[in-house]
């Protein structure tokens, strides 16, 4: 009998769309440098500005406000590290949910890092980030706070509405690590409050290895790799066309989070209960985008779990991909108040543009055979 081969890690990655390989294969048969004003750097720089159209369009800013970046981990550090210096910071604040790029970035500042806590529902604390603001005023200091849109994790959608309001009227400033928002909330950021922004390619069916900050007019001179001049001046080093035309035709088909993608991940939540009546969902009592489940199983540990799953031929996760593949308890739910012994439990199921009703079944069939091996007192594993 064959294993199933389902992916359910989109929000660690998801596959290649069909239209971003198209583009990536077309744009790799062109030679030259998008710099260049002969006719071979013209074509290439068609397609630079193609995909700065696109991706702009998608994000709900001006294409001037798009730099391309290697990563969203380098588009995270160029706004953080670059606009603590630009902006004369004093201090950064970051929530205590806020992924490994955005509180490496905070730390490698070398300037105090100031945290804000999350709820029990892992949303982050406006009236802690309301005081931190007036901390900041009271000191006389520019503070820079850095918090994320979506969390990797959970799913849970932070209040950026009301974030906005109680930064974007003052001196500070705001960066939104909008990775995991990106082509699932529609983004107005030409008219909204954060003064940068980042997004990734591969969280949405780009390749990876290509970001972008999104800067308004006044964060034009937040730099990290000064080169050449390429990007205005905003970020050094040849663009890499192919990379930047798949990321736009990515950004022109990603439509959101359709009624099909929410209704299979309803079935994975009720299929869960089904299995496991005292299954915890985390960030349950939050908005939640809705291709994210991050679950537990009292007693089950996540480690010896995924190993099982991926025998099954069942790729899930335990959360943030980016740990050096160690499996770990997440800070995420630390910071929400969970337990070791249930955090040590997470398991992570995100959907994409091509998950299946199918995939959702292979998971619950899978899913259920693991949990009563368990309860007959077997090995996850």
């Amino acid at each position: 009998m064959t294993r199933p081969s389902v992916y359910l890690d989109h929000n660690a990655a998801t596959p290649l769309r069909p239209e971003a390989r198209e583009a990536l294969v077309a744009a790799l048969s062109l030679t030259g440098n998008p710099s260049s004003v002969h006719a071979h750097g013209r074509a290439l720089r068609d397609l630079v500005e193609t995909g700065r159209r696109q991706v702009a369009a998608r994000a709900g800013a001006e294409p001037r406000q798009v730099v391309f970046t290697g990563s969203a981990t380098e588009a995270i550090t160029q706004a953080v590290v670059g606009g603590a210096k630009v902006f004369a910071a004093g201090a950064i604040a970051i929530s205590a949910g806020e992924h490994a790029a955005v509180a490496k970035a905070a730390e490698a500042t070398g300037l105090p890092v100031w945290i804000i806590p999350l709820d029990s529902a892992g949303r982050i604390d406006l009236d802690q980030l309301a005081g931190l603001l007036a901390r900041a005023d009271g000191d006389g200091i520019n503070l820079l706070v850095a918090v994320h849109w979506v969390n990797n994790e959970t799913g849970v959608v932070q209040p950026m509405g009301r974030i906005n309001a109680l930064v974007g009227p003052t001196r500070h400033t705001l960066f939104v690590d909008a990775v995991q928002a990106f082509g699932r909330i529609d983004l107005d950021f030409a008219a909204s409050a954060p003064d940068m922004l980042a997004v990734s390619g591969h969280k949405i069916g780009a390749p990876a290895g290509i970001g972008a900050l999104l800067v308004k007019a006044h964060a034009d001179t937040v730099r990290l790799i000064p080169g050449g001049g390429q990007e205005q001046g905003r970020r050094g080093g040849t663009e890499a066309a192919a990379l930047i035309a798949a990321f736009g035709a990515a950004a022109a088909v990603t439509t959101g989070e359709g009624p099909d993608l929410r209704q299979l991940t309803a079935q994975v939540e009720t299929g869960l209960a089904g299995i496991a009546p005292d299954v915890v969902i985390f960030g349950a009592g939050a908005e939640r985008v809705g291709n994210v489940v991050d679950f537990a199983v009292p007693g089950l540990g996540n480690a010896g779990a995924m190993m099982a799953l991926d025998l099954m031929g069942l790729s899930v996760s335990s959360g943030s991909a980016c740990s050096s593949g160690k499996v770990g308890t997440s800070h995420v739910l630390t910071a929400m108040g969970v337990e070791k012994s249930l955090a040590d439990c997470a398991l992570r199921v995100s959907l994409g543009w091509n998950s299946t009703a199918e995939d959702v079944r292979a998971f619950l069939a899978g899913f259920a055979t693991l949990v009563a091996r368990h309860r007959r007192g077997g090995r996850a594993a």
